[in-house]
């Protein structure tokens, strides 16, 4: 068996690792690269091995990081099923859809500046189009969590709870071949323990082969209680002291959720007062909608906070933008308003007009909640940049800036060593993915040194092959 690890290594997005055993090839996760200016050209390279012989694709969860290539997959000719959990694939309904019209639009306007501009370079097509998305999600098959099922013969799979966002899942596979059989554990991304919305991650006591990731694997999140009342403090001050605006660029799926969560909470405490808030993000009003049917998911503390899921109620003023037009008309609000919007790490979508015009306030305020790639707008703002450009317009930042990282959806280091803490004996090894090159490695000694375990963090292209278990009492080997 070998495994390459074709995204997602030393760098957080373009999650992708292709399995290749005696009989059958599959990937987990065909995510899309964000961030930087190369991705756009990173996503449009083919692929590293031919998609017609992928036999099927697992599927952790619905983030485009995680999904976003799979209708460019599809297109390259990939016939077989997608596996995800039955959350992550009403998710995609939306979020494919909506990257392939992202993709359309780009290829839109990078035409029209191709003809204005005379000795440009060539016209692209788009990345994928709706059609190749809806093509795609008809190969979409749910499973449901803690059941195994074989996808192919010679691999057994099931998915567990990964605690990270609706529908998120920790993989486990059992390869047989040449009379042995492996197991393969792929965390995904794993979710902070005792935050709401969604349970913890499931504990997996056993892998021959584990694949962790390590997004906060060199940082440690405040308590919930910090973050909440550093959350109070910012929201008052801003938009009751110094009568501005308090931008949240969040990720459309389990980030925008889990704020209007707190929000609610905090205001049927009393603990906020005259809030006015502003959902501006279609896909973020679906995946609301979709998050309000799956009750099923959610911890025990959301499942009591009577009434949250009936969106608007206890809370002052709750509102959802549809067309361009009202998204348009939030920036002519001045003060008081607290406006949540897409993407999570501010290249691309609504949120980059509301920087635009709140960014050059002193009065106003970001509020960052989620992890920033490297080379993202939403980076470069937490790294302190004093201007920056959007739509080709250099502004400065006269905002704060914000960032509360106990409300991150992702484990931080000592979450990520207590799950690590629930296997019974050391994986034969364990790969270290999904975190720039410093968590990464910070995270790999900490398992080398509290766990003793062989870890290794791989390059990107990385491929290692399973040699199966020594005889008469040897080690795994590679």
């Amino acid at each position: 068996m070998n495994i390459t690890f074709l995204g997602a290594a030393r760098e957080v997005t373009g999650s992708c690792y292709l399995v290749e055993t005696a009989d059958t090839r599959f990937l987990v996760d065909c995510g899309m690269v964000q961030g930087g200016r190369e991705a756009p050209a990173r996503n449009r390279k083919p692929f590293a091995f031919d998609p017609k012989s992928i036999d099927f694709v697992l599927l952790t969860h619905a983030h485009i990081d995680h999904s976003g290539l799979l209708p460019k997959l599809t297109r390259a000719g990939f016939q077989g099923p997608i596996y995800t959990t039955a959350a992550t694939a009403d998710l995609l309904q939306v979020m494919l859809p909506d990257s392939a019209h992202i993709q359309e639009g780009d290829a839109e306007r990078a035409k029209r500046y191709t003809r204005s501009a005379p000795g440009r370079s060539a016209e692209l097509p788009p990345l994928y189009t709706l059609e190749d998305a809806q093509d795609c999600l008809r190969q979409v098959r749910s499973t449901a969590y803690d059941q195994e099922f074989m996808p192919h013969t010679g691999a057994r799979c099931r998915f567990r709870d990964a605690g990270h966002i609706l529908g998120s899942a920790i993989i486990e596979v059992w390869i047989s071949e040449h009379g042995q059989t492996a197991k393969l554990v792929f965390s995904g991304d794993l979710g902070q323990p005792g935050r709401p919305i969604l349970r913890d991650p499931t504990p997996i006591e056993d892998a021959d082969i584990l694949v962790m990731e390590s997004t906060y694997g060199d940082r440690v999140h405040k308590d919930m209680a910090s973050s909440e009342g550093e959350l109070i403090e910012i929201v008052d001050r801003t938009l009751h002291e110094q009568g501005g605006n308090v931008i949240v660029p969040a990720f459309a799926v389990g980030r925008t959720q889990e704020v209007l969560y707190h929000l609610h909470r905090l205001t049927r405490e009393g603990r906020l007062r005259n809030l006015k808030v502003f959902v501006d993000s279609p896909m973020a009003t679906e995946a609301t909608r979709i998050t309000r049917q799956h009750l099923e998911l959610f911890d025990d503390a959301a499942k009591h906070l009577a009434g949250w899921h009936a969106l608007g109620k206890d809370v002052p003023y709750l509102h959802f933008t549809a067309s361009a037009d009202e998204s348009k008309a939030l920036n002519q609000i001045r003060s008081g308003a607290l406006i949540i919007s897409a993407s999570g790490m501010c290249d691309a979508g609504r949120i980059k007009h509301h920087l635009l015009h709140n960014l050059p306030r002193r009065e106003c305020g970001v509020l960052i909640t989620g992890f920033q790639a490297q080379g993202t707008l939403g980076r470069r703002l937490v790294d302190g940049a004093k201007r920056v450009t959007i739509f080709g317009e250099e502004i400065p930042v006269r905002a704060a800036i914000h960032t509360v990282g106990g409300l991150s959806a992702h484990a931080d280091q000592p979450a990520l060593l207590g799950w690590s803490a629930n296997f019974r004996k050391p994986p034969a090894r364990t790969f270290v993915v999904h975190g720039e090159a410093s968590a990464a490695l910070a995270f790999a000694e900490r398992l080398r040194a509290e766990r003793g375990w062989d870890v290794a963090v791989p390059e990107p292209g990385t491929r290692v092959r399973w040699v199966g278990r020594a005889g008469g009492g040897g080690h795994d080997r590679f």
